[in-house]
């Protein structure tokens, strides 16, 4: 049994959302490696790891926003968790989801949450790419008047989104890479 958090974090993801194939992601590129980390994010198991563990990469960053959030629907489980998470600190953070369409009614809003700008907030995604949808959240939350500090996820592919929002003014922290996983699955598919 893995003996940190990280370690058993890393072992959920391994178990539920690292998948290898054929895929097609969603910048429009092709890879035989899938990871899915609402698979795993929305694990009651994973939930605390995940909030404890993205709160300690914030203080370790240097960031201390008022709320972190992103693009709905991958950024908000784990918003959840490190909210909830930090309710058992002495530091409150609290969460927001940044809407793909405006609301339609009421406030016509892209951001919902309880935090009003200009505050200081840290984007979220389970999993960047080239950070397309990562810079969208940016720029959403920009536009509200929000001061983005950086942006988080959980695992970095490694295909160029910490160059891409480095080129947007947002340097990008992540839990994992996908190369932490991808060489120990793939000895373990290959029976070693």
């Amino acid at each position: 049994m893995p003996d940190t958090d990280r370690e058993r974090l890393r072992a959920l993801l391994s178990q539920y959302s690292v998948r290898f194939g054929e895929f097609t992601l969603a910048s429009g590129q092709k890879s035989n490696v899938y990871v899915d980390v609402k698979q795993t994010a929305y694990r009651a198991e994973a939930m605390p790891l995940i909030g404890r563990l993205l709160l300690e990469k914030l203080a370790a960053e240097g960031w201390r926003p008022a709320a972190v959030g992103g693009l709905t629907l991958g950024a908000d489980p784990i918003a959840m968790a490190i909210a909830h998470e930090s309710a058992r600190t002495a530091t409150s953070v609290d969460a927001f989801v940044v809407r793909k369409e405006p609301k339609s009614h009421g406030t016509m809003r892209y951001i919902e949450g309880p935090v009003s700008a200009p505050a200081d907030v840290v984007v979220l995604d389970d999993v960047c790419t080239t950070g397309g949808s990562t810079i969208k959240a940016v720029e959403r939350v920009r536009e509200a008047g929000y001061r983005v500090l950086g942006a988080l996820c959980v695992v970095d592919r490694e295909m160029g989104a910490r160059e891409n929002l480095a080129a947007a003014g947002c340097p990008l922290a992540a839990l994992y890479t996908l190369s932490e996983f991808s060489a120990a699955e793939r000895g373990q598919s290959s029976g070693t």
